[in-house]
């Protein structure tokens, strides 16, 4: 039995052609729904559409003749302002839910958007469900294994990661020796490892003495299905330029682009590349927002530095 047409709604960046490039390789059908300007060129060679951000009910009913039953939304959207974008009927029908979202952060904002594809009758997949080998899998990577230091850095910063998550502000922390060096907003992990490279040589390290380590991690209120935490070989190489000893990620929760690429971009730069178990958290609304981190099994989230 054939898979089913997959829609690949795509943003910016290298994951969608990536996901383009699985689906053309495994013989799985698909449509991409290419986000224009957004959408890298390269995803033209493939299957599909281009429409503006705005073009929301024309963008369904491309998918819905393309015959897809199944929906990825991958790659990055930066936020716009509503007023410069051309809407079409179904945009200005979905437009009171995307307001109302907007002001209470991405993961809201996402979360009305998956909520309108799906009440327009598709089934909205994470992109690990499309592409397995984009999921972290456990472990560290590559050549080089994080020390205690390194562990408490990585803790610290989980913790905080979780607290501005649960406000719905980001999903990147940089930590060095137990200082916050930097909270991930709406300007991305890259110009945040880039306010790092910035910081005086004494907060964080260099190439030849790294100290400190990035964590990325999905909020613990996030929808998983959609802006899952991502890592790649720019992520490598910004961590670096910021004297940084490694990155951290959640197994099972983040994505990685081109994973060979990275680990030896990784080993190259002398960073370490650490995917560690989920931990486990309480309902931030049930606890006033403040997440709470279990030591049990493996996972080293919080568990250093209590």
């Amino acid at each position: 039995m054939s898979a089913a047409k997959i829609g690949i709604i795509a943003g910016g960046g290298e994951l969608p052609i990536l996901m383009a490039e699985h689906c053309a390789a495994s013989g799985r059908p698909y449509f991409v729904a290419r986000i224009s300007p957004f959408a890298d060129v390269a995803l033209e060679a493939h299957p599909g559409v281009s429409l503006g951000l705005g073009a929301m009910g024309a963008r369904m009913d491309a998918l819905r003749a393309a015959g897809c039953e199944a929906i990825v939304l991958i790659g990055q959207v930066p936020r716009v302002d509503p007023r410069t974008l051309e809407l079409d009927a179904g945009a200005i029908a979905m437009l009171p839910a995307l307001l109302e979202a907007a002001p209470q952060g991405d993961d809201a904002l996402l979360r009305a958007v998956l909520g309108a594809h799906e009440k327009a009758g598709f089934r909205v997949i994470g992109a690990e469900a499309a592409m397995a080998d984009l999921l972290a899998q456990p472990g560290a990577w590559g050549a080089h294994a994080p020390s205690d230091a390194h562990r408490q850095d990585i803790a610290r910063a989980a913790k905080v990661a979780a607290a501005t998550g649960a406000l719905d502000i980001g999903q990147g922390v940089v930590v060095c020796d137990g200082l916050v060096l930097a909270v991930e907003a709406q300007e991305g992990t890259d110009l945040m490892l880039a306010r790092v490279a910035e910081l005086p040589e004494r907060l964080r390290g260099v190439a030849q003495s790294r100290r400190g380590v990035l964590v990325k991690r999905p909020k613990p209120i996030q929808e998983r299905r959609i802006d899952l935490p991502t890592i790649g070989v720019r992520t490598i190489e910004g961590a670096a330029r910021a004297g940084l000893a490694g990155i951290a990620v959640e197994a099972g929760g983040a994505l990685v682009a081109r994973r060979a690429e990275l680990i030896a971009a990784a080993d190259a730069a002398g960073l370490l590349c650490l995917a560690s178990p989920r931990p486990t958290w309480a309902s931030p609304r049930a606890r006033n927002e403040r997440a709470d981190f279990s030591c049990r099994g493996r996972s080293i989230w919080g568990c250093a530095g209590r």
